[in-house]
């Protein structure tokens, strides 16, 4: 990594800084993430109209650059050289951590491409934010923003619903109430936290059973993010013996005895011993 050498700016390295910005709250900035934006030569806005009030409070006056998703391909070797050129550049995004369903990751790739360096500065993260009060497990997916086609749900929702895990959404209020049938019938076996406004003046949380959703009355406006727990019946026991466990029965029935073909069935198994031991009469007594 190429280390800068004048006096002002000896702690810092030329390269591309991800900045995290807060989410809501101006309050929730780092201090080095001040540093860095206050020693940048350029830095990259996702909208500068939204960065300006940060930039305002904390008597910020480095060069912008307007860079979103719908210009960031075409300012892409401009930036190049601007870093190609020891210069000191951050990314930020209208809110919390960039490239995290936000543009940067061009920027990024192209960083790589060209070993130029790239230096994270951590901070404000709404999908971390939200998981660190749910109560849900640490193991999580972070999808991103919610699905725009049903088509897409669909597809996306059969593979989700399968993994035991908490996964977390971004949505705006008025499409979570429309799409409330859709998350109840692939998560209905789950529960939720809705996070309205996470650090901003309506801040807000709602905690339910997916399958409850409908049944309850809340006010949701502006941005949505959600967390929906892991499968809640993954450690109950299987109401019905599959149909290979039956089949084994059935084979086993005249060679065992019933508490042998139970200590078989069972092993390694979340089914109740009754289950399987009923069965096994059953088979028993069809002739």
């Amino acid at each position: 990594m190429n280390l800068l050498t004048d006096s002002e700016n000896s702690n810092f390295q030329y390269g591309l800084y991800i900045v995290s910005t807060p989410i809501g709250n101006l309050e929730d900035i780092t201090l080095r993430a001040l540093e860095v934006l206050k020693k940048s030569d350029y830095i990259l806005c996702e909208d500068t109209r939204v960065s300006k009030k940060l930039f305002a409070k904390y008597k910020i006056k480095s060069k912008l650059i307007s860079n979103h998703k719908f210009n960031e391909k075409k300012n892409l070797q401009k930036i190049i050289g601007i870093l190609k050129s020891n210069k000191i550049v951050s990314l930020i995004s209208d809110a919390g951590t960039p490239t995290i369903s936000d543009p940067g990751n061009i920027i990024v790739k192209e960083c790589i491409n060209n070993n130029i360096n790239l230096i994270p500065i951590p901070g404000p993260s709404a999908p971390t934010a939200a998981l660190s009060i749910s109560g849900f497990s640490n193991k999580y997916y972070f999808y991103g923003f919610f699905p725009e086609k049903n088509s897409e749900i669909n597809e996306n929702f059969e593979t989700l619903s399968k993994m035991n895990c908490s996964i977390i959404f971004f949505i705006s209020a008025k499409k979570f109430n429309r799409s409330i049938g859709i998350i109840k019938k692939y998560f209905s076996d789950r529960k939720i936290l809705i996070c309205k406004e996470i650090t901003k003046y309506f801040e807000d949380y709602f905690r339910f059973n997916v399958s409850d959703l409908l049944e309850k009355s809340i006010s949701l406006k502006g941005e949505i993010t959600f967390v929906l727990s892991e499968k809640k019946n993954l450690n109950k026991f299987s109401n019905n013996l599959n149909e290979s466990d039956k089949i084994k029965i059935r084979k086993l029935i005249k060679k065992l005895s019933i508490k042998e073909i139970v200590d078989i069935i069972k092993d390694g198994k979340k089914i109740p011993k009754k289950k399987i031991y009923n069965y096994c009469l059953e088979v028993k007594n069809e002739k």
